[in-house]
């Protein structure tokens, strides 16, 4: 029996966690208005744990003209931009699942 998921794991896995991230990433942007930066919760403190290192790359790969406030959003537009481009790439390399039934 075929595997939708696991037939294509090296585009889903990548995928998904790039997904996860990114998303983690908005909501740390939105939460941040609300929150002060060391409150104790622990969602707030993994959303800090999870997207700290996506943090620290934007903030190397951006002009420091941008504030520390909208760091958590262009990392979120830089994986979304990876994940367009890994998506791009597996569909022309012929490596991307595809929604047509298998052939017997």
């Amino acid at each position: 029996m075929d595997s939708f998921f696991w037939d294509h794991w090296y585009f889903h896995i990548p995928n998904y966690l790039a997904a996860a991230i990114m998303y983690t990433l908005l909501a740390r942007f939105f939460l941040q208005f609300f929150v002060p930066p060391t409150w104790p919760n622990y969602i707030w403190r993994w959303f800090l744990r999870l997207t700290n290192w996506a943090v620290a790359a934007t903030r190397f790969a951006t002009p420091s003209v941008m504030g520390p406030l909208f760091l958590p959003l262009f990392a979120a537009l830089w994986l979304f931009l990876f994940r367009l481009a890994f998506t791009l790439l597996m569909v022309n390399a012929g490596l991307a699942p595809s929604l047509e039934p298998a052939q017997p």
